[in-house]
């Protein structure tokens, strides 16, 4: 049995937590790639998180993910933060995302997920988060 997430939060105060993805396929392959270390970067749409009146990542914050079943994963500590443009994130961005091997395949697939999760533009604003694994809870 793993960590519960009030455990969690008592280890790491001030904490936000946060699920990868949008279905628990997704959420485990992404937490899968951090694990591998593949998975050194994330980004949200900055509308969610102005919408769910959410905290931006903070450089030097150590944030919780969580499994889909909302019990706590790992921990990852923000190592930079930029608000940029979906059409502007290059390929050393993406590649650091650690889902794709092409920027091309990055701007694929996330397209489809924005287009799933509210709609998506070129020109929509991106919170675009470096990170590196602290803890992993197993």
């Amino acid at each position: 049995m793993g960590m519960t997430l009030e455990e969690a939060l008592a280890r790491y105060p001030g904490a936000d937590t946060f699920t990868f993805g949008d279905s628990r396929e997704l959420c485990d392959r992404l937490l899968a790639l951090v694990r591998a270390g593949r998975k050194v970067a994330t980004c949200g749409d900055l509308r969610d998180y102005e919408a769910e009146g959410a905290a931006l990542p903070v450089v030097g914050r150590r944030d919780i993910s969580l499994n889909w079943d909302g019990t706590p994963a790992l921990v990852i500590e923000t190592l930079e933060v930029s608000v940029r443009r979906f059409r502007d994130v290059n390929a050393d961005f993406a590649l650091a995302e650690g889902e794709d091997a092409t920027l091309a395949g990055w701007q694929a697939g996330h397209r489809g997920y924005f287009e799933r999760n509210g709609g998506w533009d070129p020109e929509m604003l991106l919170v675009c988060e470096r990170f590196r694994l602290v803890e992993d809870f197993g």
